[in-house]
């Protein structure tokens, strides 16, 4: 059995601000149809004889990670919950012993959820190419050939070739300066390091007991001691923070003996700046990645990116990325694109939220979009989704005033229950047991309009919540 394993817990800091922590790339629509996690999960699902997916994610991102499977018609996943980030290691061993348990000769495919590959016909033949030497033992990562001298990644050296299309590895080499990784070019026998790898569940697990079994035994008590949680696999907090944190190059593949390369060409990008989408996407006859509502006047080789119907406008400059979101703008010159976590760096340091949030926010039952803030009011447009409901909760330092815009909506109120229509409203006091549910088939959409003391999200005491939110 061939089984996915899609890596999820990435942050993307360096595509700040519209990839955030509560938001992260992998979720993005970046380029082509649906978003990174869901354009990997799609191509898994051309391969012959394929299982469903496996998916670690981030605890936090566990809502966005099955709102996207069921958009991609896929019900029938496994998503394990990683209480805490802990490197590629551990989570490929918790995706190794959930695909043991279904399967103990299970072949595992691992992917990173934020890669975009251009060439889906190349990938899917690269993959059929290491299934012999990952049938016979083998760790096999699929070298991606370089088209390009590139410093921000790592690179492997092929070695003797051991039958079909594969090849030993004879060394993983650290990202290079750029006149060594010109000179890798030039011999010909190095491939980037892509990250993607196809071995069997067992053999990894063995290659782990040998040169990390510290890390082996943590990941083993931490996923026997995980309990079902609605539709996640919720891995326990404490076990998991006993986990050493390292990644599978520096674990695994730099000590094993076994491990092999398929070199492949299928335009991958790794997506791991503003410059690399820069890179990756279709230009205009100035050289320009343009999305969104915008107008480029003498600019060159530049990213234009504008948030919905936001006019961005450039006169006269060069090589400059300019990305707009609701609450913050970017410019960068493409070179300094790496740069741009320091900025995220700064915003934690100084307690800003715009590092974590967007300006709209998505939740299980739907959205808010923070319209206007003071010191002791602000205003909210929640969206509901049909038949959802938020949960039962009080606060303890705002009131709340609900306008409702269009749709339907069904208030808890202490001990009262009704219904608003559109161009209605009411009013929930300070320190009353409220819900707002939508009975109908179409979006709620209601202004919030809080007041108070405290305006903060941690202000919300949960009494009763279908999510299993605390």
């Amino acid at each position: 059995m061939l089984i996915p394993l899609v890596l999820s817990g990435g942050s993307g800091t360096r595509l700040w601000p519209v990839s955030r922590k509560n938001l992260p790339k992998q979720f993005l629509s970046l380029m082509g149809q649906g978003t990174l996690f869901q354009q990997t999960v799609a191509r898994t699902r051309l391969l012959p004889d394929v299982a469903s997916p496996i998916v670690v994610a981030s605890e936090d991102h566990r809502f966005l990670v099955a709102e996207q499977l069921l958009e991609s018609g896929i019900q029938d996943a496994t998503i394990v919950l990683e209480p805490l980030p802990r490197n590629t290691a551990p989570a490929i061993a918790l995706g190794a012993l959930q695909a043991v348990g279904q399967d103990p000769e299970a072949l595992l495919l691992v992917l990173p959820a934020d890669h975009l590959i251009g060439d889906e016909d190349s990938f899917r033949d690269a993959v059929e190419q290491a299934l012999p030497a990952a049938r016979d033992n083998w760790l096999v990562t699929f070298g991606i050939r370089p088209d390009r001298p590139e410093t921000g990644f790592g690179y492997i050296r092929r070695g003797d070739a051991i039958g079909g299309h594969a090849y030993k590895v004879a060394e993983f080499v650290e990202k290079p300066a750029l006149e060594t990784a010109q000179g890798y070019i030039e011999h010909g026998g190095y491939d980037w390091n892509s990250g993607m790898f196809l071995f069997k569940a067992a053999r990894f697990l063995d290659e782990l007991a040998a040169h990390a079994p510290a890390m082996l035994q943590a990941v083993r008590a931490a996923h026997a001691s995980a309990k079902a949680d609605l539709d996640f696999v919720r891995v326990d907090a404490d076990a998991f923070a006993q986990v050493p944190e390292n990644s599978i190059d520096y674990a695994v593949m730099e000590k094993t003996r076994h491990a092999a390369v398929i070199p492949v060409s299928c335009a991958w990008s790794d997506i791991g700046s503003w410059s690399a989408l820069w890179l990756a996407g279709v230009r205009d006859a100035q050289d320009n990645l343009r999305e969104g509502d915008t107008i480029a006047i003498k600019t060159h080789r530049s990213l234009l990116r504008s948030h919905d119907r936001h006019l961005l406008a450039t006169v006269g400059v060069d090589d400059l990325i300019v990305v707009t979101t609701p609450d913050a703008t970017l410019v960068a010159h493409r070179d300094a694109a790496q740069d741009v976590k320091r900025v995220v760096d700064e915003l934690k340091a100084a307690g800003r939220t715009e590092h974590s949030l967007h300006r709209v926010v998505r939740r299980p039952w739907g959205s808010y979009d923070s319209l206007e803030s003071a010191d002791r009011f602000q205003v909210k447009r929640i969206v509901v989704k049909p038949g959802a409901a938020l949960s039962l909760q009080k606060h303890h330092h705002r009131a709340e005033h609900w306008i409702v815009v269009s749709g339907t909506a069904e208030v808890t109120c202490d001990d009262k229950v009704f219904l608003l229509g559109e161009n209605q409203s009411t009013y929930i006091p300070l320190g009353s047991v409220h819900r707002l549910r939508n009975p109908g088939k179409v979006p709620l959409e209601i202004i919030e309009v809080q007041s108070g003391s405290y305006l903060g999200e941690d202000d919300i005491v949960r009494l009763e919540d279908v999510y299993g939110r605390s």
